[in-house]
C-alpha cells in the first residue's frame, strides 16, 4: 500500500473511533424504560387524520468529515436533538456518502440491529464473525450485533463515491448471538408495488430482523397510488423519500424528507413524480 493511501485510511480509522465513542455514549444515555415513541418529535399540527411527524430533508443533522458526508434524521454523534432521538425502536437513519477508497475503521457494536442499504457504488464489509462481503446498489445487509461484534466498512472503489443508508433498530431481546445476512433485491418486484425487503420471520421475503418490523421499497410511476396496511396493531410507520416526490397520507414530501405515522391502520402513498420510497414499519415501544 502506498504511504499516501495508508495515511488516508489511518486518518479515517482514527476519525471513526472518535465518532463511534460519541455514538456509543449517546446511545447509552437513552432511557430504555421509556415507553413512548412519537412524543419526542414536534407534532405536525396541520394533519388531523392521524398522528404524524414530518422531518424535512434540510432539518436533518449534518456532519462532513471530508471522507464521510453524513445526514442524520435522528440524534447521532455530535448532532443531539432531544426532540429527534428516535421513532419507536428506529434509532438511527443516516444518509451517508463515503469518499473513494475511504471508510469506517474497525469499531464495536452491541445489542442493535444494523441495516445497510447501498444507493450507489459498493461497500466492503469485514467483521469479527469472519464475514468478508461486498454489498452493492440493489442489495440489503443486516447485522445483529447482539452480545457484541466489531466490523469495518470501506468504499470498495477507488474512483467513485459510495452512498448508502445506515439504519439502526433496537432488537426485541438483548444479548442475542451475533449474526450476518445480505440479500440481492429483485427490483422488478418494487415497480409500482410494495416489495418487502425485511421482516421478523426467517422464512418470509427479505432479510430477517430480531424485531416486529417490516421494511418495504417501492418505485412508483408518476400518479401511481398504493395503500399501505400495517402488519401489526400498535406499530408505527416511518416513510423516507429516496427519489422524486410523493404524497403520504395526503402530505407532500420531497427527496430525503421523512414522515412518521402513528395511530393508523393504513394510509395512502401517491407519487407526484417518478419516486422511490422506503417504508419502515416498527414497534413504538422499547421492550
Amino acid at each position: 500500500m502506498k504511504r499516501k493511501d495508508f495515511l488516508k485510511k489511518s486518518l479515517a480509522a482514527t476519525a471513526v473511533i472518535g465518532l463511534t465513542g460519541a455514538v456509543r455514549a449517546a446511545t447509552e444515555t437513552l432511557d430504555e424504560k421509556e415507553e413512548t415513541v412519537g412524543f419526542n418529535h414536534l407534532p405536525n399540527k396541520e394533519e388531523k387524520i392521524m398522528n404524524t411527524v414530518i422531518h424535512r430533508a434540510e432539518t436533518r443533522g449534518h456532519a462532513n468529515h471530508g471522507w464521510l458526508n453524513s445526514y442524520h434524521t435522528f440524534s447521532f454523534a455530535n448532532y443531539q436533538n432531544p426532540q429527534r432521538t428516535r421513532f419507536g425502536v428506529l434509532r438511527v437513519l443516516n444518509d451517508d456518502t463515503v469518499a473513494p477508497g475511504m471508510g469506517f475503521g474497525t469499531h464495536p457494536h452491541d445489542n442493535m440491529e444494523i441495516i445497510s442499504i447501498p444507493l450507489e457504488g459498493a461497500l466492503e464489509h469485514k467483521d469479527s464473525m469472519g464475514n468478508t462481503q461486498v454489498i452493492r446498489e440493489g442489495d440489503i445487509q443486516i447485522m445483529s450485533a447482539g452480545t457484541g461484534i466489531t466490523h469495518s466498512e470501506y468504499n470498495k472503489n477507488k474512483d467513485r463515491e459510495v452512498k448508502f443508508l445506515q439504519i439502526w433498530v433496537f432488537p426485541n431481546r438483548k444479548n442475542l448471538t451475533p449474526r450476518y445476512d445480505q440479500l440481492t433485491l429483485d427490483r422488478t418486484k418494487m415497480k409500482n408495488k410494495l416489495y418487502q425487503v425485511l421482516s421478523p420471520t426467517e422464512a418470509d421475503e427479505g432479510v430477517f430482523i430480531h424485531q416486529d418490523a417490516w421494511f418495504h421499497l417501492t418505485n412508483l410511476d408518476k400518479e401511481k397510488a398504493l395503500n399501505y396496511t400495517l402488519k401489526k396493531p400498535g406499530n408505527g410507520v416511518y416513510v423516507f423519500v429516496l427519489k422524486g416526490e410523493a404524497e403520504v397520507a395526503g402530505v407532500a414530501l420531497k427527496p430525503r424528507d421523512g414522515m412518521g405515522i402513528t395511530d393508523a391502520t393504513d394510509f395512502s402513498l401517491k407519487a407526484t413524480s417518478n419516486t422511490e420510497l422506503l417504508v419502515m414499519e416498527v414497534p413504538l415501544q422499547l421492550n
